[in-house]
């Protein structure tokens, strides 16, 4: 997997560790960003992705039947 480089503002790159509870900011970074997409993963999972908003959008414009 290819490496790339960020610049973190310092205080920044603290609260990051602080949060991952990691000693660098390298690891703290990287932990945080693959929770950041296992979690949208999971919401994908749960509530479908922009295809299926477009399926369902049809379903909610058309007028209801019986009424």
């Amino acid at each position: 997997m290819a490496k790339v480089t960020i610049s973190l503002d310092s205080d920044l790159a603290i609260e990051v560790m602080l949060l991952a509870g990691t000693r660098s900011p390298q690891d703290a970074v990287e932990l945080i960003v693959r929770d950041y997409l296992a979690r949208g993963h999971r919401t994908e999972a749960r509530t479908g992705n922009v295809a299926d908003q477009d399926r369902l959008a049809d379903r909610r414009s058309a007028p209801e039947e019986g009424r």
